[in-house]
């Protein structure tokens, strides 16, 4: 049973390297990481029980 994981890993293809760096970096933002974020949204897209939409972070200053 070593090395067994509770949920299966699922890959996100198609995402380029820059724009998943740059939400990771938001994900900290908010005090999050990137797959809680990725499942409050999903959650909140399929019309869950009490799932509300992620916070999102200010925008950065130019």
């Amino acid at each position: 049973m070593a090395n067994m994981h509770k949920h299966p890993v699922r890959g996100l293809r198609g995402i380029p390297s820059d724009l998943w760096d740059a939400f990771d970096q938001s994900a900290k933002g908010v005090g999050a990481d990137r797959s809680a974020l990725l499942r409050q949204f999903m959650e909140w897209h399929t019309h869950q029980p009490g799932a509300e939409l992620p916070a999102r972070p200010e925008p950065p200053k130019a």
